[in-house]
């Protein structure tokens, strides 16, 4: 048979490989560790390496890769949900999945040209170049193969009005009028609306996510503890997306008046991350969390 015709093959095997090990890690719960995102697309590169030819494993193997994002829908069906998922909490996760995919084939493609550069036709030995994957997929498939969970990420803003003023609006309904920064706009939930008030211990807010596809779902929060200058917001109940990449614990806000015009606001976000590898995601969800937490100021502590 031609190449073309070999690479077929390959891709089609890997598509099929594919779902069934996403079908098998769905089925014990580990599509939320590094079994998904490190031991998935090394399985797949292995896959596609061994059926094509030795000149051309690397390019076959991000070939595939990006075919098999692309086709998210089919092979990982929770993330892509068809072309209405892929536009919306769909198109989150692929851009957070496709660099560390595409990564994880690259390395084993330059292993795998390694292997045929030194021991041509030996393919038994492409398990050398998936062992070191296996061994990093392991990563949260149980408790204590993960590293801590627990995050905290403040931001802060000069807010030019009285620190009387800044509570003020802290205590009113939650409004969201100002647009979401860049990044928090590709596929994320996003706040629609909000009910309850107040700044005292049981006052709750209730805030409405909205998806790509309309669907409402709630984040309700109360009001653990109040002090001087600060309130300390738990999260009782989180039904959105969010809720699959992190856990939200609580949200604690100070504010300090500089001058008579001038109040410094901090916003504290604790979280559990959800997701493994945290070398990979960690950093990801700090940085998506850190401009929650300043978006928060924007909108809830600032007056218009």
């Amino acid at each position: 048979m031609s190449r073309a015709q070999w690479n077929l093959i390959g891709l089609i095997l890997a598509l099929a490989v594919g779902r069934v090990a996403y079908d098998l890690l769905v089925s014990h719960h580990l599509e939320q560790t590094a079994a998904l995102f490190i031991g998935l697309p090394a399985i797949l590169a292995i896959v596609l390496a061994s059926t094509s030819p030795a000149r051309s494993a690397t390019g076959m193997i991000i070939k595939g890769m990006t075919i098999a994002l692309l086709l998210a829908g089919v092979v990982l069906p929770e993330v892509g949900l068809g072309v209405v998922g892929v536009v919306g909490v769909g198109l989150v996760c692929i851009i957070f999945a496709a660099p560390l995919f595409l990564s994880v084939g690259l390395v084993i493609g330059l292993m795998v040209g390694l292997i045929n550069f030194f021991a041509k036709r030996i393919k038994a030995l492409y398990v050398i170049a998936i062992i070191p994957f296996l061994i990093l997929s392991a990563e949260g498939v149980d408790d204590r193969l993960a590293f801590p969970r627990a995050e905290s990420v403040t931001a802060e803003r000069v807010i030019p009005v009285s620190a009387a003023e800044v509570e003020r609006f802290l205590s009113k309904t939650p409004r969201f009028d100002k647009p979401l920064p860049i990044g928090l706009r590709l596929g994320f939930p996003r706040p629609v609306g909000s009910a309850g008030e107040g700044l005292q211990p049981g006052d709750r807010r209730i805030v409405h996510f909205a998806s790509r596809r309309g669907r409402i779902r709630d984040l309700t929060l109360e009001v653990a503890e109040r002090d001087w200058g600060m309130v300390r917001f738990q999260a009782l109940l989180d039904s959105t997306h969010i809720a699959e990449w992190l856990q939200w614990q609580e949200a604690e806000v100070r504010w300090t008046e500089l001058d008579g015009g001038h109040t410094l606001v901090r916003w504290t976000l604790r979280y559990r991350r959800r997701l493994d590898p945290a070398w990979y995601f960690g950093p990801l969800e700090r940085i998506a969390v850190q401009a929650a937490a300043a978006y928060l100021i924007d909108n809830l502590a600032t007056p218009p």
